[in-house]
């Protein structure tokens, strides 16, 4: 029996792959699959979920085992997970950002003759980035460190670390005090 699944992204309305798998298939093979289907990076960590209604997500499905009770992708056959129509799953490929493709189980045909399964029947849009670096983490820090613009310019450097304390005030660091009496290292150049 073949099984069919329309994945989406909620980050590009345009983007959407079909793909066909055999009931025998794994998470595995649907996991390697997308890897390569979308290129990216197979040494980041994926995992599936079996997914409600709403998109909640229920039982994880690891690329290896975690130790922490989850199922493993390779354990996972399609014909034992996928249970009902419209089976809903999500695929998480971005585990800090909490970014993960929508994937729902259409149905099922009979296998074609000819056709190399799992297969990527239908392919729109660009899939999304992998891994999304500095979106949110840095916007919210730049606005606890500066509220407006106008403070903005008027800060130095030197403001943003020293916490009101004038540069003056400082103890001056000087090597000698450190290491005491002894040589310092690069103080003696050959001649």
């Amino acid at each position: 029996m073949v099984y069919k699944f329309v994945v989406l992204s909620d980050e590009d309305d345009s983007f959407v792959r079909e793909f066909e798998f055999l009931d025998s298939h794994t998470l595995m093979d649907f996991h390697n699959l997308l890897q390569e289907e979308l290129e990216f990076d197979k040494s980041q960590m994926a995992s599936f979920y079996l997914a409600t209604d709403n998109w909640e997500k229920e039982e994880e499905f690891t690329l290896f085992d975690m130790g922490t009770g989850s199922s493993t992708m390779e354990d996972a056959v399609l014909e034992e997970v996928i249970y009902r129509k419209n089976q809903k799953l999500l695929y998480v490929f971005d585990f800090f950002n909490e970014r993960a493709l929508f994937i729902e189980y259409t149905g099922e045909s009979k296998e074609e003759d000819g056709r190399e399964y799992p297969a990527c029947v239908n392919s729109k849009g660009i899939p999304p980035k992998q891994v999304v670096f500095g979106s949110k983490t840095r916007k919210n820090f730049n606005t606890l460190l500066i509220d407006d613009e106008e403070e903005a310019e008027e800060l130095e450097v030197d403001d943003l670390f020293l916490e009101g304390e004038e540069a003056e005030d400082l103890d001056e660091f000087e090597k000698d005090d450190v290491f005491g009496d002894e040589e310092v290292p690069g103080d003696d150049e050959e001649e």
